[in-house]
């Protein structure tokens, strides 16, 4: 299972990315993602640019409030290169724009809504969410799960799983143990995202640098998947 890790906090991105981005470098990681918000248009290209020079794929998570933040959000992403855009709920719009662009989409199934962000639906929604992207050629999803307002945020992924066939699927927000990355990769996820939980420590209260948090994160990832395998 894939870790992304998100240069993110309380649902915005940080106004010292580039720096963390430079002081993370030494891990390796493959999969690096921000936010729409916290930073200047500028500063998220030069994180897209420094997380390719990396060797990282690119993750933007649209997370703006309104139908047009959000397409002008996905507009950026595009201008950028982004290589996955994250979340909206306007599939068509988004799709329309991103169209002959290598920039793959995975919306939000479900009712997202508000900053930082919830989720409303059952697991029949996010199923059925799910299936459309698909069939709109969408990449995979990104998934709220335990943001979730009134559903179990398992059978969200599970529901979740079941739609989107083969499609890729992403679980974000508020992963903070590796109770739950086990959790989510045996309900069928293939990656998931951290961000405030290592700027924060609460990942691991023990341990107090940034490097240390996402040391601990990889390697429950990968006792997940030695044990899942």
């Amino acid at each position: 299972m894939d870790f992304i890790f998100m240069l993110t906090r309380g649902d915005k991105t940080v106004e010292d990315a580039l720096d963390v981005l430079e002081q993370i470098a030494p891990l390796g990681l493959g999969h690096i993602g921000f936010k729409d918000v916290g930073v200047a248009p500028a500063v998220l290209h030069e994180l897209t640019r420094r997380i390719r020079a990396q060797g990282a794929i690119s993750y933007m998570e649209v997370v703006s409030e309104t139908p047009e933040a959000c397409l002008n959000s996905a507009r950026i992403g595009r201008e950028i290169g982004i290589d996955r855009l994250l979340g909206g709920t306007d599939v068509a719009d988004v799709q329309a724009i991103l169209a002959g662009a290598h920039t793959q989409y995975y919306p939000f199934p479900g009712f997202p809504s508000g900053h930082p962000t919830t989720l409303a639906g059952t697991p029949e929604d996010v199923a059925r969410h799910c299936a459309e992207f698909r069939a709109a050629g969408c990449a995979g999803a990104d998934l709220l799960a335990y943001r979730a307002t009134e559903s179990d945020p398992l059978d969200l992924v599970r529901a979740a799983r079941r739609g989107l066939g083969d499609g890729y699927l992403v679980v974000a927000g508020s992963i903070a143990s590796a109770e739950r990355i086990r959790a989510v990769a045996e309900a069928g996820a293939d990656a998931f995202t951290i961000g405030t939980a290592v700027f924060d420590g609460s990942y691991n209260q023990r341990k107090g640098s940034q490097l240390s948090q996402l040391s601990e994160v990889i390697a429950d990832c990968r006792a997940v998947e030695r044990a899942t395998a």
